[in-house]
């Protein structure tokens, strides 16, 4: 069985979003904590097995091509499927003085924290991966009904473009921000 240790490319590069419209597309689908692991087997939608063996501080992200067979018209890429995410907006106590909002932050920070779910903060929101069932942290944020504070639950593909990179890592990776993952090929990825 060959090994796959390098990312050759991506479909959303403008050089493969044109290779790509005239080959067939074979997808290898992932969950979002499989994407984050460096070695692993899985079979693609059309059956086929594939042994992945990424070189260290590498990094799958949905797109990503491993192999490409221009004289067969054909591409394995990775799709990579996101958990949802809960997002806590804020903004409600942008008009509150500023002891309320303090209160009301560390309330929600609290609630979060007690859970032991990771956050990210970005402008006026808070983003939470589903980490548990949804029910599971729906009934957390009832229970707490934190003033000033609504949520709801997103698509993890409809929050990423918001994202910085160590903060996608950070919701979607189970990585911390510090980690120093990456890709070894020269393009960038437009989220």
């Amino acid at each position: 069985m060959k090994i796959y240790t390098e990312i050759i490319g991506n479909l959303q590069a403008p050089e493969w979003v044109k290779k790509s419209q005239d080959a067939e597309i074979e997808y290898i689908d992932l969950d979002q904590w499989t994407a984050q692991k460096s070695r692993f087997v899985v079979s693609s939608d059309h059956a086929n097995e594939y042994a992945v063996a990424l070189k260290r501080h590498s990094q799958m992200l949905d797109g990503d091509i491993i192999e490409y067979l221009p004289e067969q018209h054909k591409i394995v890429a990775i799709r990579i499927q996101l958990n949802d995410v809960l997002v806590a907006d804020l903004s409600a106590l942008a008009r509150e003085k500023p002891e309320t909002i303090i209160h009301i932050s560390v309330e929600l920070g609290h609630a979060i924290g007690n859970q032991h779910w990771p956050a990210v903060v970005k402008g006026t929101k808070v983003y939470v991966p589903l980490t548990v069932d949804k029910k599971v942290m729906d009934s957390v944020m009832r229970t707490h009904h934190i003033e000033n504070v609504t949520y709801s639950f997103q698509p993890g593909s409809e929050v990423i473009p918001y994202l910085a990179p160590h903060e996608i890592r950070r919701l979607f990776g189970g990585t911390g921000p510090d980690s120093d993952v990456h890709h070894h090929y020269e393009h960038a990825h437009a989220h």
